[in-house]
């Protein structure tokens, strides 16, 4: 059985799965809640409940469940599961068709912490201008796709109004991104502009951050530097 409930105000769809789960309950139930939640691109948080965990699902709502999965691949921000212990690891695999965006499971006792953890901010990415065409990007926790939206535009009036482009890359604060939609938005913002930066100094705050930098060298024809302190960074990225 499947019952759904979209919030408005916080786009959190919530939906609750009892029992056996048919191909019918997702075509009619499921399906047209997902699609009225993320009509005109709108993306859309979902809270999926399964409290009594699924005691199974038919092979027509395993299929419903790929077709929803690829036809609504970008049109979730992330999903945060409630489900008893022993359910959990069924639960994630149930979704896992949805894993390009953030999956986080909780105890069914633990609604609140989701919804919070729904609606909070996951990451961020903050542009200060430190002037001479030297732009300092600092990323902040985990990123996901939504911390990109309005970046890629800061980028492109910074190089429209700076002779030169030159980029200090701060991952002090970074813990990665949500998914592989987070990843995905970050290869976008860096796609058609990373020919136009001439050096990139990368400040990082931890051994995995220097990998990032080594694939960041890959992707850039500019020269990289990797340094442990800010203003090391800042000296020679501005010379």
């Amino acid at each position: 059985m499947i019952s759904t409930e979209f919030d408005a105000v916080t786009s959190i769809l919530s939906v609750t799965m009892t029992g056996e789960i048919t191909a019918e309950e997702y075509r009619d139930i499921l399906i047209p809640a997902i699609d009225a939640a993320t009509a005109d691109g709108a993306r859309v948080k979902m809270l999926a409940a399964l409290p009594e965990g699924i005691s199974g699902f038919s092979a027509g709502a395993a299929l419903e469940d790929a077709r929803m999965g690829l036809k609504h691949w970008s049109g979730f921000d992330r999903v945060a599961v409630l489900a008893d212990a022993g359910a959990l690891t069924g639960a994630l695999h149930f979704f896992s068709v949805l894993m390009p965006c953030p999956v986080k499971p909780f105890p069914v006792d633990q609604a609140d912490d989701a919804r919070r953890w729904l609606e909070e901010s996951l990451g961020a990415i903050h542009q200060t201008d430190l002037g001479e065409g030297v732009l300092h990007v600092q990323f902040v926790g985990q990123l996901d796709r939504a911390a990109y939206e309005g970046e890629g535009g800061d980028i492109d009036q910074f190089i429209r109004k700076n002779s030169r482009f030159r980029l200090i890359v701060d991952l002090r604060e970074f813990d990665g991104w949500q998914g592989i939609g987070g990843l995905t938005e970050h290869i976008k913002t860096l796609k058609g502009r990373a020919a136009l930066v001439e050096r990139v100094a990368i400040v990082a705050g931890a051994d995995w951050h220097k990998m990032v930098a080594g694939v960041g060298r890959h992707m850039l024809k500019a020269e990289v530097e990797v340094f442990e302190n800010f203003d090391a960074a800042k000296d020679w990225v501005s010379s």
